[in-house]
């Protein structure tokens, strides 16, 4: 394992993104070559995140060729530099669910993403994947009535579908979380925390010893029809396919057209300290569960498998507004829990984009005959992208959307997709205005 201290450079980011917690501990990557020449394959997947691996995984279990192509490296987007919390459900509740979408496609909507921690740790077991894997449950405190009051809401729903949630008093959360600053809220032990790089090549690992082929360092520059084929043209080689998935969320190309102007990329920045002392630890998240709070503008937080506290937020655009997140959220660690920290060292800072929709829902499209599409986790791609990248096997592999147990959508572009940097700087500022007024 690399542990070394110093400043892992992301290629292509700038510098304030490039102490990256996560690659600097990550287990050695296996190297994938770039393609070159002219290749075939049955199923075309554009992106080496969580969604084409998971795809590409499930193809080849099914013994039907996949071939992905990743611009970058294997877990260069969001799916190697999020918090790694593994989460189940939407950001809309069950009911919820079922009255927007009916109660048979609903109640499917609920137990696919119910169950999608479930099919993210057995991946992990089934396929050996060495990503640090922690399964303490997820703590949602609650910090005004209001928001105490959807809580309960939330875990009575989930109760009456038999999951294991239950609301936890303010004495409860305070010592599970170290600090009296909540209300109260949840706790979900569906949930738990994966190392989120070492879980992306482990998904390309895998998929590769069933017999996916995996490049990186291999653009797409677009595809074109040919005899009932799609070529797929890169710097230094073509690819002919069958079909095409496109997983690439935040990180989706201009040339991918309406997909690209579905999708808002949003910063999320994290920062993390040096290991705490274990006297530390046992008072702040003494049970190692994962914690996301209520907030509109939410702050995320964590231990790493070494004792080191990551907290994790929404960021802005530009250096100054990134560092100015950072900074923040180690003030909002010290107001949480200084009282137990201490003069404390914090090493790492990270970031990159998360996918935001307008409905707050992930999408899957079918863009025409033969091409596929899945994006948008809106901050939850751990647990969701692995799942719709199972889905989007299934597509290809022949299933009707009918059959699936999410929805597939019409592409529906943003309006004023291009002012989309200032109109997300202004709903962070007016989001956090309303925060802090609670």
């Amino acid at each position: 394992m690399n542990t070394q201290a110093g400043p892992l450079r992301l290629e292509g980011e700038r510098e304030i993104l490039s102490h990256s917690l996560w690659l600097a501990t990550a287990r050695p990557a296996a190297p994938w070559p770039a393609l070159a020449g002219e290749a075939a394959c049955d199923v075309a997947i554009v992106g080496g995140g969580y969604t084409g691996l998971s795809a590409a995984l499930h193809l080849a279990e099914r013994g039907i060729s996949a071939t992905v192509l990743e611009s970058r490296s294997i877990g260069w987007g969001a799916s190697g530099r999020n918090g790694g919390q593994v989460l189940p459900g939407l950001k809309e509740d069950p009911d919820g669910l079922e009255k927007l979408f009916g109660r048979e496609l609903g109640q499917r909507m609920t137990r696919l993403a119910g169950g999608a921690p479930d099919a993210v740790f057995a991946l992990i077991g089934k396929h050996g994947i060495e990503c640090d894997p922690v399964r303490q449950g997820w703590l949602q405190p609650a910090h005004t009535p209001q928001t105490l009051a959807l809580s309960a809401r939330r875990v009575a729903q989930w109760q009456a579908r038999g999951a294991p949630v239950q609301s936890l008093s303010r004495e409860a959360m305070a010592a599970r979380l170290g600090t009296d600053a909540y209300l109260g809220g949840m706790l979900d032990l569906r949930a738990g925390s994966v190392q989120p790089l070492d879980y992306a090549r482990g998904l390309a690992s895998a998929a590769a010893r069933l017999g996916a082929s995996i490049h990186e360092h291999t653009p797409v520059q677009g595809w074109r029809r040919q005899a009932g084929r799609f070529l797929l043209d890169t710097p230094n080689g073509r690819l002919q396919a069958g079909q095409i998935l496109l997983c690439t969320n935040a990180y989706t190309p201009p040339w991918a057209g309406a997909l690209h102007r579905s999708v808002v990329p949003v910063y999320s920045v994290q920062v993390a300290t040096d290991p705490l002392p274990e006297p530390v630890r046992e008072r702040v998240l003494p049970g190692r569960q994962v914690v996301s709070d209520m907030r509109r503008l939410l702050v995320y937080y964590r231990y790493d498998p070494h004792g080191r506290l990551l907290m994790g937020g929404r960021g802005a655009y530009g250096e100054g507004g990134i560092r100015r997140q950072m900074a923040w959220l180690r003030a909002r660690a010290m107001r949480l829990f200084g009282h137990h920290l201490g003069k404390v060292a914090w090493q790492y800072q990270w970031g990159g984009y998360v996918a935001m929709t307008q409905d707050h829902f992930p999408h899957v499209h079918r863009l025409e005959q033969g091409v596929h599409a899945a994006l948008g986790y809106n901050g939850r791609g751990v647990a969701m992208a692995t799942e719709l990248g199972r889905l989007l096997a299934q597509a290809a592999a022949g299933a009707h959307p009918d059959e699936m147990d999410f929805p597939f959508s019409e592409i529906r572009t943003l309006p004023l997709f291009a002012l989309h940097r200032p109109m997300v700087g202004l709903a962070i500022a007016w989001n956090g205005l309303l925060d802090r007024l609670e």
